[in-house]
């Protein structure tokens, strides 16, 4: 296995599962796959910071940024690493009051994740 398809994989593995984005970016240039290791280094593992609070995080960023993908991306990757519905949803709070409606319309579909 390549340097490439380990990282994706190590990724795909703390986030249980692979976002699309890198098995494209893999396969059109393996190389950009090597940035996506600081994810994989800083985000997805424990520090002085829970990588599930780390997650969290990445979930307000991305939702104050209304990137539905990304939302749903870090959904699941917060529910991976053991975030809790209480957890979620006092993140959703954050959001509501830091970046406003259409932040949480952003997380409409990563929603639906607790659901199931």
């Amino acid at each position: 296995m390549s340097e490439h398809e380990e990282v994706v994989k190590s990724i795909g593995d703390k986030m249980g599962f692979t976002p699309k984005i890198l098995e494209t970016l893999k396969d059109i240039d393996p190389h950009f796959v090597r940035k996506y290791n600081r994810c994989n280094e800083k985000i997805l593992t424990d520090g002085a910071i829970e990588a599930k609070y780390k997650v969290l995080m990445a979930l307000a960023v991305v939702a104050s940024k209304q990137c539905e993908a990304c939302t749903v991306s870090q959904m699941r990757s917060a529910l991976n690493h053991g975030a809790t519905k209480e957890e979620i949803m006092e993140t959703m709070e954050v959001i509501s009051i830091t970046s406003g409606a259409p932040a949480v319309a952003a997380c409409r579909d990563a929603l639906k994740l607790l659901k199931d």
